[in-house]
């Protein structure tokens, strides 16, 4: 390990603890993405519809979206550590639960909306406490930007590679070795935790309340028309564009006439479709505008959904498939690279705690959207649907948001962060 943090892109594993962190995380990651795999083809399998397929997606996501505020302010005031430590606990019995349901034979779709709703919860605290935890875990400042970046890497590997992962062992093994899996992953978290060697920082007191703070945040980005146009685009795209992904078991199994390890493959291939997003946006030159990005992103997305909508040959299905992950990461880290690079430093928390209570709340809504209408009128037509929005939505906000031209510039660490806060959490 000492020899690979000589090279500059692994220095942040010069320290003890960012390694803990990074090993400790990765393996929970692919736990992660091994169970939201599994449940997902579980709920399809057990109800033949979209609609459940979407409304347990809402479950998950909705109660981030609620309590995600909360969570910000939790991870502000008390020892991070010790949150997360808790919400790992309250992750691997989520898991365990779901896991003997579905070894028993006493799975029904209740139960797993009932847990989903329990997990979203648990996501709005251990979030907010992860992402500031990196900036601690790092003993040298300069290494933040390798850490970032470190960190993204690995949650786009673990994107790419649990779905198919997955696919693989519930063909072979079913779907509660998968969640039995995903439980022993929270170990490793915590006793990475455990091994570390912290300071633990005072905290500082403020006598506002959470809501009177994001008031003041909402109030700013009023202010700012030409912010709040990225965040409203983004909010639009979540409800109507980016929950294609709750179809993705339909058309494994009804177009395709796949099963399990069909499903993980489609997964995958979105997946490499955001690895390639990534290293798209990496490979930017200082001074791109992010707004072209964003809108060329946008597009790509867009075009992927049409094409992927009435493909009926597998292999280009699944390059239709890369081509709408590539989009999908691309147009959610270009939003957050402009929101951080142009917000006052004073406002640029709560602006970006706005941004992603904008996505959480949408997403959600726009699974059960999305289940419903493919209910009506088929997957194929709805993905076409989808694609068509966003082709309107291009063409709207390419006027709107082009009203004002600002000077641009990439900040490649903000880059990193918002790309493992996408894979993450989307």
């Amino acid at each position: 390990m000492n020899k690979l943090s000589n090279i500059s892109t692994f220095r942040a594993f010069k320290s003890t603890n960012y390694t803990l962190y990074f090993f400790g995380r990765s393996v929970s990651q692919f736990g992660t993405w091994m169970q939201r795999t599994a449940v997902v083809w579980v709920v399809y399998s057990m109800t033949q519809s979209a609609f459940m397929l979407g409304l347990t997606i809402f479950a998950e996501q909705f109660p981030s979206f609620l309590f995600s505020a909360f969570g910000g302010v939790a991870a502000d005031r008390y020892n991070r550590y010790k949150i997360i430590q808790i919400t790992q606990i309250l992750s691997l019995i989520q898991a365990s639960l779901l896991a003997f349901l579905v070894m028993t034979g006493h799975q029904n779709i209740w139960s797993f909306i009932v847990l989903s709703v329990f997990l979203g919860i648990i996501n709005a605290y251990d979030i907010p406490a992860r992402q500031a935890m990196i900036n601690e875990v790092v003993t040298d400042d300069e290494d933040l930007p390798s850490a970032l970046s470190l960190s993204a890497a690995m949650a786009s590997i673990a994107k790419l590679a649990g779905p198919a992962l997955s696919g693989i062992i519930l063909q072979k093994f079913g779907a509660g070795t998968c969640f039995l899996i995903n439980a022993a992953s929270f170990a490793a978290v915590m006793l990475s935790i455990s091994l570390m060697k912290i300071k633990i920082i005072p905290k500082k007191t403020t006598k506002k309340g959470t809501f009177t703070e994001l008031a003041e945040g909402f109030r700013y980005l009023k202010k700012e028309p030409s912010i709040s146009l990225v965040i409203i685009m983004l909010s639009i795209t979540g409800l109507l564009i980016l929950p294609y992904d709750t179809l993705i078991p339909v058309y494994a199994k009804e177009i395709f006439k796949g099963d399990a390890k069909t499903f993980g493959y489609i997964s995958s291939f979105i997946g490499i479709g955001a690895v390639l997003g990534t290293v798209f946006l990496a490979s930017l030159k200082k001074g791109a505008s992010m707004r072209n990005i964003l809108i060329l992103s946008t597009a790509i997305l867009s075009i992927g959904l049409i094409c992927f909508s009435y493909a009926t040959n597998f292999y280009w299905s699944m390059f239709f498939a890369a081509l709408t992950g590539l989009g999908g990461v691309a147009q959610f880290t270009t939003c957050n690279i402009i929101v951080q690079s142009e917000v006052i430093p004073e406002m640029r928390s709560r602006a970006i705690s706005i941004l992603l209570t904008a996505i959480f709340g949408m997403l959600p809504l726009g699974s059960v959207l999305i289940g419903f209408i493919s209910e009506k009128i088929g997957a194929p037509k709805t993905l076409l649907l989808e694609g068509i929005s966003g082709i309107l939505i291009v063409i709207v906000f390419r006027r709107l948001l082009f009203k004002k031209n600002k000077t641009e510039a990439v900040n490649p660490q903000l880059l990193e962060e918002s790309e493992e806060q996408f894979i993450n959490k989307v």
